[in-house]
């Protein structure tokens, strides 16, 4: 969430349309309500609709943002569903019994799907993101090595590519842990094994591979990662556990990759997490963490409180949060069923892969991915391209509603940006079409362009994640 400052604001009043006077645009004329201040008296509740309605007009069109991973579309049943569990307190599984057993089944669903040794045996919970299941692994995983650190003063550090979601950073900053990124070489984007196998020691908490890196949407090689963890223990008998921040590949890797080892199948991987509302199909915002077993996660973590009359375990960040989107998770879980969710991320792939090729086939533009992992695929202006680069590109392709990021890749790879396209369910055939129509339809323009004309690039976007 974005830490908003408290700013000296122009305190010029909203302006107000006749109409929203309930019944008599001039008698019942409603008075304009400040912006930074709240108003001395109540409005009528369609006022105050119209108001933040007409101000969120202004958004972009969450369908064309290419940009997020995040769930923009689901069914009218799944709404309903949401609006009728709102109202209920997911952390209070005393008075909502059914909604923590919805939750049981989640947990249990995906352990099934992961391959856990005992799905039944394997331990999870439901979380806000995946941002706050990365927080929960890494505070397991830092609590075991805690276990057999062999000086009071060690200091814990965390082994990761350098690409991965910025919540990682986030974890070593609130949780004291050294981070040690493997920087991207030459064409490859992610952790190389080998690269994270040396850089952990004694007081490693563990390595994370991430399958379906938000920067090119490319699986990280967690069986590779695993094996050479292997050889690390047979050379020095140091023991990494390696969790899997299965973010988005999570819930596509087990449809439309199911000879992919990656999960809970390989010994070493001790947890792993996923986010519902990204290609689990559900609003934001709901995520996954799942240990392999109970002793993957330390007792000590486990909070049981006596909560409004029951006895309740809970491991989460946060508290108080609705039991919708769980819910909704259930209904996805039992709508689609395996086959329903293999063809709808098979869709989403094939999307990609397709305009993937048409993007290429224009000629100025060269793939890095091809959406044939996550149906995501990054891209950059080919080397004789002079006139425009991806930020011009970017900016253009707003002028027409689509949200297309564009970035610099970290370490070792700053000469290097990109656009990246994320094909969601929702993002059709019919409007892939579109974008490469609008797309097509510039080029003519940016290629008579002096140079690139985008000097302030994070004005364009700096969004990757």
């Amino acid at each position: 969430m974005p830490l908003h400052r408290a700013t000296q604001h122009d305190e010029r009043a909203m302006s107000v349309n006749p109409f929203l006077g309930p019944a008599n645009p001039v008698g019942d004329m409603t008075e304009a309500p400040p912006r930074h201040r709240m108003p001395t008296a109540p409005m009528a509740p369609s006022t105050a609709y119209q108001l933040v309605h007409d101000e969120l007009m202004l958004d972009g069109n969450a369908r064309l943002n290419l940009a997020t991973f995040v769930t923009t579309w689901m069914e009218p049943e799944a709404g309903v569903l949401m609006a009728e569990c709102r109202d209920k307190n997911m952390i209070d599984k005393d008075e909502y019994p059914r909604t923590a057993e919805l939750e049981r089944r989640c947990v249990a669903m995906l352990a099934d799907l992961w391959h856990a040794p005992d799905p039944l045996a394997a331990v999870g919970c439901s979380t806000t993101g995946s941002s706050e299941a990365c927080m929960l692994a890494g505070m397991a995983l830092k609590r075991r090595w805690s276990r057999r650190a062999p000086a009071r003063d060690a200091r814990p550090n965390l082994v990761m590519g350098v690409n991965v979601q910025v919540c990682w950073d986030k974890f070593c900053t609130f949780w004291e842990v050294e981070a040690r990124q493997v920087p991207m070489e030459g064409e490859r984007f992610h952790l190389d094994p080998g690269a994270a196998a040396e850089l952990c020691d004694e007081n490693t908490i563990g390595v994370v591979g991430v399958l379906g890196s938000t920067f090119d949407g490319s699986y990280e090689p967690i069986a590779e990662l695993c094996a050479a963890l292997d050889g690390l223990q047979e050379r020095t008998g140091l023991d990494i556990p390696v969790h899997v921040d299965g973010a988005s590949g999570g819930m596509i890797a087990p449809f439309l990759d199911e000879d992919l080892v990656w999960d809970f199948r390989l010994p070493r991987v001790a947890s792993i997490n996923t986010s519902g509302h990204k290609y689990g199909l559900v609003y934001p915002g709901v995520g996954w963490a799942l240990w392999r077993d109970a002793d993957a996660l330390p007792e000590e973590l486990v909070f049981r409180v006596n909560y409004l009359g029951g006895d309740m375990p809970t491991f989460a960040l946060n508290f108080s949060r609705p039991g919708a989107q769980v819910v909704a998770q259930y209904y996805t879980f039992l709508r689609l069923g395996r086959e329903g969710y293999r063809a709808v991320q098979q869709a989403a792939r094939d999307v990609a892969r397709g305009l993937g090729g048409r993007i290429e086939a224009l000629g100025d533009f060269r793939l890095l991915t091809r959406g044939d992992q996550l149906p995501v695929f990054a891209f950059t202006t080919a080397p004789e391209v002079t006139a425009y680069d991806v930020f011009d590109v970017s900016r253009r392709m707003r002028e027409h509603g689509w949200l297309v990021p564009a970035y610099t890749f970290p370490a070792n790879r700053e000469d290097l940006s990109v656009l990246r396209v994320v094909c969601r369910n929702g993002f059709s055939e019919d409007l892939a079409d579109m974008f490469a129509e609008d797309l097509t339809r510039l080029l003519p323009d940016l290629r008579r362009q002096p140079g690139p004309l985008t000097h302030d690039r994070n004005a364009a976007t700096g969004f990757h994640h």
